[in-house]
């Protein structure tokens, strides 16, 4: 429940939706108009190409789905349970997908798929994680969920229906964040290309350090589960 989202929860929804953002944006711009951060349009793409018998093509988008999935499945390892926890697994999970966005720069500068799928995987882990930490209420790398959250809430208002408003400023702060980093990663690619995406990487490389930094402070007796 949205109730049970911690403070903590909150700016990480925000910080890794901005991320997110970026992280798309540069990718469309960059690799051949492409998100990096969901699938519904490369799985279409896929269904035309198989249709259309592109086998190559095809070859081609399925690298983009088997990264984001692989992603969500290092995920899955690394955080091995849907207790909410301010603790080590997140900050782990945060650093390699820091090291996966910076690992991807230079594949993508000398224009290798690998770079694509590097960025991919690490949106994969992103989602995976904050949907983990959130039990499924907040994905950070795509606004389909968010904005049908935000039409349903609408329409309970005009039915006079009593409405969760913590669930609208959610659905406001991940689609803003989302959007502003849209915004960021467009405004830097024509001046650092691909480069951009070290902003996005030292974001989350933050986060990172801050999870892990807290999480060893506490100690594991007192990593106890959020309320």
């Amino acid at each position: 429940m949205i109730s049970r989202l911690p403070t903590w929860g909150w700016l990480c929804a925000a910080g890794l939706s901005l991320v997110a953002g970026m992280v798309n944006a540069v990718g469309y711009l960059g690799f051949e108009q492409q998100a990096m951060a969901h699938l519904t349009g490369t799985t279409s793409q896929l269904g035309v190409a198989v249709a259309q018998g592109q086998a190559g093509v095809a070859r081609e988008l399925l690298l983009p789905i088997v990264s984001f999935v692989g992603g969500a499945m290092l995920s899955g390892l690394i955080v091995q349970d849907r207790t909410l926890r301010l603790g080590r697994c997140y900050g782990v999970a945060l650093a390699i997908e820091a090291a996966l966005l910076v690992a991807a720069v230079p594949l993508f500068e000398s224009r290798q798929t690998a770079g694509a799928a590097l960025a991919t995987m690490a949106c994969g882990l992103q989602n995976a994680v904050t949907a983990t930490f959130s039990g499924a209420l907040v994905r950070t790398s795509h606004l389909t969920g968010m904005f049908t959250d935000l039409g349903v809430f609408l329409g309970h208002r005009l039915r006079g229906i009593d409405v969760d408003r913590r669930r609208l400023w959610l659905c406001l702060l991940v689609i803003g964040g989302f959007a502003l980093g849209g915004v960021a990663g467009s405004a830097l690619f024509p001046h650092w290309g691909y480069r951009a995406l070290y902003l996005p990487a030292a974001l989350t490389g933050t986060t990172a350090a801050a999870y892990l930094g807290w999480s060893f402070w506490r100690g594991p007796a007192r990593n106890t589960e959020a309320a």
